[in-house]
């Protein structure tokens, strides 16, 4: 498409794919309600094992004998990393969660043992509560990804491709064992999400866009997770409690926007998101998390009908609705530390990481109040014990500390199955599989790349500083293939960039998206970017050379590569694999004599794009679409056009305007204890160090205003950007920002890694307009080929900062640079 075709509002909505000249304006579409009509949408219960008369009896007993304080402390989760056990003395908290970037006693690499013994802790003090145990809540999403050491297996949309829900039991069972064995009892899985739109940077959390195949996986991870619920027993200690998750339509935002808004018919939502509930509920699910998205404008969190009138009416769930990270906040009329509105919609259990305290005050006095029932703070409560009743919890249910668990032999022969079967083979002209006896170069970044293979929610949230030492039994790809290889009577050598000595028979390249999670993984178009030109050239080096190229493309998503499957005779969707590498091996290497381990019996979860533009209409490989050795077929060159002006669509230049971090990009605060995205009214870093909160300048909430109280940072970050064009075009980072409260110590202005020194330019309140020069940030060493963050603020003490805005502008008269940082 020639860019100067479109014009206006309507050309950008139809370069980005939100439809084109023929699409509805907003007032011509039909009014779309947030109202949900229980009577349209399936029936479910759950279980009659789920719990009985006995245990319902004892509950009563117990709410009977607690106090206010008591029953609402029941109803709120607080993070490790903002609460110590021995809050629990005061605050009767009723759960405690470790987020992504949350890790025993500061620990994010801290082993099992050591989140065993903060388990034990948490108990031991959980006295204001009369003694009822807290309940524990980890993401363990793609196996125990919290724990050094824990089997990874494949994220979600590769698990997808294998079409086998037998295998995803067995995974569940396999997690489960191994979050038990750290003495955690729940699991914030599975992600039943049924993504629409392949730019949400969640899209790897689902299983697929096929809603009956999700219903299908949501029923065996919940029983793999928990077991088979049996009548007035608990669940037994290698089984933990499941979350199908996030209700609702998650995947289904406008634009692909994570926490954006749904904007669809009753029966679209139920059509195509709501399948796999019912399933999870009938299979026993004793949890659900709620969204941090909208269906029609309103928050799911404060959406009466959907929670009540939907999940706990027509479809029968018994267990506890939990709320995801402080989403709570962003019900209208609602804050972080104070939300009747979600309590009195449906909400049993309270997401409020760092937000605890104040919710729990505040709430005890909406009750007092009458602003909350307490009919329904005892609904929520009941809700709560009954699962902790299931999970033998009020029996003291054992702390179990069995590191051996954790990596074992079993667990790792499920995971390596099934990355093989999850493999899908997009174009094999004759190249595979590997002969045996071959000469193999083994290439690419991803080759031998931990981080690279097992994605987000590894280790940390984002899972961009995981390696190879955190996974002791962890395999790459390369120390899959490159033992297959020597096994089968070849040799492999590895070369990242594709340097040789002796020209090999094959080159099996691995390269892909770099690891993300939310956020940080939304994306523009569907066009492969991060390394795309390096990773291109590669295969075209190495294919000019006349060596046959096998592809092998790690990706949380199909994405437009129609240029890279040209360059290459074979092309394989590897997805994120996770840490048993031997199972990519095992598909594309043949044994001596023989044939490989395995075919490729993986088909695709979600349609392959055939251009840029999303959501995908027209698509280059259907749904459902893959090769095998038993049923080859040849492919033959493709179209590599974009279909969009990819320059418009990926917004390289503006990051902050209108009190909005601008799409792709997003804003985190950061401090020594990790980074945390900024959220809805109000938003913290781990360690509240920094704060951010929307102010009105020029208009309402137009700007954010930065409070720094110690060491910290505000980072604005997204996919890996080309800025080379715009540093030789002289472009600089225009900022225009309030200084609120004069710097107390050094203060840097950064681009692309690198630091300059603004303390001076910021040493005084008042408007400040800066324009820096990229050259500036060019001299010191900044890569502008491969930027991921494009600005960041930091300080070692306290100032205050309101952001109006951040952008990249040509810059016409010579501009002086600021100073090199102190020190």
């Amino acid at each position: 498409m020639v860019a100067t075709k479109w014009r206006g509002a309507t050309a950008l909505a139809a370069v980005l794919g939100l439809g084109g000249p023929a699409a509805m304006s907003q007032a011509q579409a039909p009014a779309l309600s947030p109202v949900a009509h229980p009577a349209r949408w399936p029936v479910a219960a759950s279980p009659a094992t789920f719990t009985d008369a006995a245990t319902e009896s004892r509950i009563s007993r117990m709410m009977a004998g607690m106090t206010l304080e008591q029953k609402v402390g029941q109803t709120i989760q607080g993070d490790i990393s903002t609460m110590k056990p021995e809050d629990l003395d005061t605050y009767p908290l009723g759960s405690i969660l470790a987020g992504g970037n949350s890790g025993p006693f500061g620990d994010e690499r801290a082993s099992s043992s050591k989140w065993a013994e903060l388990v034990r802790q948490y108990r031991a003090h959980s006295r204001a509560s009369g003694g009822i145990p807290i309940l524990f809540g980890v993401d363990a999403v793609h196996g125990h990804s919290n724990v050094p050491g824990a089997t990874i297996f494949p994220h979600n949309v590769a698990l997808g491709a294998t079409h086998d829900p037998a295998l995803i039991q067995r995974i569940g069972a396999a997690a489960a064992a191994e979050v038990t064995a750290s003495g955690i009892e729940w699991t914030f899985a599975p992600t039943i999400t049924v993504p629409q739109d392949l730019r949400w940077g969640r899209s790897y959390e689902g299983f697929s866009s096929d809603p009956q195949l999700v219903a299908s996986y949501a029923r065996a991870m919940t029983l793999g997770l928990q077991g088979s619920l049996v009548v007035g027993r608990p669940v037994d200690g290698n089984h933990v409690a499941a979350t199908p998750k996030h209700f609702l339509a998650d995947g289904g935002t406008l634009g692909g926007k994570d926490q954006g808004d749904a904007r669809i018919s009753e029966a679209e939502l139920i059509a195509k998101h709501a399948q796999g509930y019912p399933a999870a509920i009938n299979a026993g699910a004793l949890t659900v998390m709620v969204s941090f998205s909208s269906w029609n404008g309103e928050k799911n969190h404060g959406n009466q009908s959907l929670l009540t009138g939907v999940l706990k009416g027509r479809m029968g769930f018994k267990g506890l609705l939990v709320g995801d990270w402080n989403a709570h906040g962003q019900v209208e009329g609602c804050t972080t530390i104070h939300c009747p509105a979600a309590y009195n919609a449906g909400l049993d259990l309270f997401m409020a990481p760092d937000s605890w305290k104040g919710l729990y005050e505040n709430t005890i006095a909406d009750v007092r109040a009458g602003r909350v029932p307490m009919a329904r703070i005892d609904d929520a409560v009941r809700r709560i014990l009954r699962v902790k009743a299931k999970l033998g919890l009020l029996d003291g249910r054992p702390v179990r500390d069995v590191p051996a668990e954790l990596g074992s032999e079993a667990h790792r022969a499920i995971a390596r199955e099934a990355v093989a079967k999850s493999l899908v083979l997009l174009k094999n002209n004759g190249i595979l599989p590997v002969k045996p006896g071959a000469r193999v170069l083994v290439a690419g970044d991803g080759a031998d790349n931990m981080a690279k293979q097992a994605g987000g929610w590894t280790i940390t949230w984002q899972g961009s500083d995981t390696s190879k030492k955190d996974f002791p039994n962890g395999r790459t790809i390369w120390d899959g293939i490159s033992s297959a290889v020597r096994a089968s009577g070849g040799s492999a050598e590895l070369a990242a960039d594709g340097r040789y000595g002796q020209k090999p028979d094959v080159a099996i390249v691995v390269f892909g998206e770099p690891p993300y999670a939310e956020f940080q993984g939304d994306i523009a178009t569907l066009a492969y970017q991060p390394q795309a030109q390096t990773d291109l050239a590669l295969l075209r080096r190495l294919k000019a050379a006349g060596i046959p190229v096998v592809s092998v493309f790690l990706s949380g998503r199909p994405l437009f590569t129609s240029a890279e499957i040209n360059a290459s005779d074979a092309f394989v969707a590897a997805w994120l694999p996770g840490t048993q590498g031997d199972g990519v091996a095992d598909v594309l290497v043949s044994a001596r004599g023989g044939r490989p381990t395995r075919d490729f019996t993986g088909r695709l979860p979600y349609a392959w794009p055939r251009d840029a533009r999303s959501p995908v209409v027209n698509p280059l490989f259907a749904r459902g679409y893959g090769l095998s050795y038993a049923k080859p077929g040849r492919v033959g060159p493709l179209a590599e056009t974009p279909g969009i002006d990819l320059s418009q669509a990926l917004n390289v230049e503006s990051y902050f305007d209108r009190g909005q971090t601008l799409a792709p990009w997003a804003m985190t605060l950061v401090d020594a204890n990790g980074s945390r995205p900024v959220r809805g009214a109000a938003s913290a870093s781990p360690l509240s160090l920094v704060r951010a909160r929307p102010v009105d300048v020029a208009a309402q909430e137009d700007s954010l205003a930065i409070e720094w109280t110690g060491p910290g940072a505000v980072s604005i970050d997204g996919p890996e950007a080309d800025l080379d064009r715009q540093l030789t075009g002289a472009f600089g980072l225009q900022a225009d920002m309030i200084v609120t409260r004069p710097a107390s110590a050094a203060v840097t202005l950064g681009v692309a890694g690198q630091a300059l020194d603004a303390s001076a330019a910021l040493g005084k309140a008042g408007p400040v307009h800066l324009l820096v020069p990229l050259r500036c940030y060019a001299d010191r060493g900044a890569n502008f080929r491969a930027v991921r963050t494009p600005v960041q603020i930091q300080s070692s003490g306290a100032f205050g900062l309101t952001i109006q805005r951040l952008k990249l502008v040509p810059i016409g008269a010579p501009t002086p640079c600021l100073p090199a940082p102190r020190g």
